[in-house]
């Protein structure tokens, strides 16, 4: 009978401690350690609270761009201000400069200079956070992930083509297509949006592209990675070698033909498969 008892609490215990495991969100913890502090404590735990709130956002931020964390429709309310902190700050600057120094170390492997190419060599960008920023958008609407985007405000926004370069990125542009490698642009964006595109990226200092494709009607209904995979591959059935793809989510990577390389550039605002 005792047995019984001890078993019965013993599985009890063992099931609460499941569900608080499943349960567990930093807040909770983070407000419990609170409460439970004398006043006397409150500097103390203020310093703990804030130190361990940013440590935890940065994890959730570092695992989305190496895609640990995939399909989040928001970015956690706790730490929104922890990725606008991140995505206006000189620290994203240097990051994307320094996948900017990759790509062009990556040009020392290849064979092609502007004198030798063919005319076959290309190389992929993408546009939204990759060539263009939508950190004005963000600022302006207060999101930075905390909502789900609205797509009806973000394209009326697009349509003002006052989205300005993503830092170094209008240099690198240019050395590539100074290379005689040809430039694509392969956008998410819709076809209607195509005169404000062009004159954004042209406003931006970005020019001379082979082909400017966004989504028409037939690719509506196909997830993004769909979309581009089947776009890199009516390009290499055209003979061209795509030496690499630089862009700021997965999805602009995902399926084949695989590039030669690829650059993811940061963004945890948001995720689109």
């Amino acid at each position: 009978m005792d047995r019984s008892i001890f078993l019965s609490l013993a599985l009890a215990s063992l099931l609460l401690g499941v569900a608080s495991a499943r349960d567990w969100n930093i807040l909770n913890q983070l407000k419990a350690l609170g409460s439970s502090s004398s006043p006397s404590q409150n500097g103390i735990v203020s310093s703990k609270l804030s130190t361990n709130l940013k440590r935890y956002c940065e994890s959730w931020r570092f695992n989305v761009e190496v895609h640990n964390i995939r399909n989040f429709d928001v970015v956690p309310q706790e730490c929104v201000s922890h990725v606008q902190n991140y995505m206006t700050s000189s620290q994203y600057e240097d990051d994307v400069e320094r996948a900017v120094d990759e790509v062009i170390l990556h040009f020392g492997s290849m064979c092609c200079s502007k004198n030798k190419c063919d005319g076959m060599d290309a190389w992929i960008f993408d546009i939204d956070d990759t060539l263009l920023s939508t950190i004005p958008y963000h600022k302006s609407n207060g999101f930075f992930g905390g909502e789900k985007l609205n797509s009806t405000k973000f394209e009326d926004w697009i349509r003002k083509r006052k989205a300005p370069a993503v830092p170094h990125m209008v240099k690198l542009y240019h050395e590539i297509r100074e290379r005689g490698i040809k430039i694509f642009l392969i956008s998410s964006r819709k076809e209607y949006l195509r005169s404000a595109t062009v004159d954004n990226l042209i406003q931006a200092g970005y020019y001379g592209w082979s082909n400017l494709i966004l989504r028409g009607l037939e690719d509506e209904q196909k997830e993004v990675k769909q979309y581009k995979s089947e776009k890199r591959t009516w390009l290499t059935s055209l003979g061209y070698r795509v030496w690499g793809v630089m862009a700021d989510q997965w999805s602009s990577f995902a399926g084949c033909p695989l590039p030669k390389r690829t650059f993811k550039l940061p963004n945890s605002i948001y995720y689109v498969a």
